[in-house]
């Protein structure tokens, strides 16, 4: 984005779901008494706003991109409201919460789902990033990993259709390898 100095080839609601997911798991790891879930996603939930500030700087749709993340965070309010102030027993909350968290993280990882019917129609992987295939891969793996150390299911279950969606992205880079760069290409003649 500062590159270009644009946001046209950058989707915003990646950025906006990912932070309301940090924050829902930094409240869950809050509840929980989990200083790994705190500080990891403390450090997301920061890193995600940081993202969506340097967003909002570039777009010059600025009225939808701030509409959206007022509805969001609207949502996130009454969600911290429901959880803290109307649950009074804590474990009832941190159930609910951790289910809460984990149909979240679930709909995050299988919304890409989209991206791979485009891929197999038009026979091109263009659309997908590899580095974020690995980091995907590497994300899902390591918390499904810690969520099985701490006997927590969700922790461990909507973790697993991270890894399968990037397995999937793994098959469609073998099966449709993305062409290389032109300039690339005349380098090496």
């Amino acid at each position: 984005m500062r590159m270009t100095r644009s946001v046209d080839s950058v989707q915003f609601l990646p950025f906006l779901t990912t932070d309301v997911n940090n924050l829902s798991w930094l409240s869950y790891g809050a509840l929980k008494g989990n200083w790994t879930l705190i500080a990891v996603n403390a450090v997301g939930a920061v890193l995600q706003t940081l993202y969506i500030l340097v967003y909002l700087h570039y777009c010059h749709r600025k009225h939808a991109v701030l509409l959206q993340t007022a509805t969001l965070l609207g949502v996130l309010v009454l969600g911290f409201g429901y959880f803290w102030l109307l649950v009074p027993d804590t474990e009832t909350r941190l159930q609910q919460l951790g289910l809460f968290c984990s149909v979240f993280t679930i709909s995050m990882y299988l919304s890409p789902l989209a991206d791979l019917a485009k891929v197999i129609r038009t026979k091109s992987t263009q659309r997908l990033s590899f580095s974020l295939t690995i980091a995907t891969l590497l994300t899902s793996a390591s918390w499904t990993f810690y969520g099985f150390r701490l006997k927590d299911p969700y922790i461990v279950v909507p973790n697993l259709p991270g890894i399968l969606t990037s397995f999937i992205r793994f098959w469609l880079f073998w099966k449709y390898p993305q062409e290389q760069d032109r300039n690339y290409q005349l380098l090496q003649t």
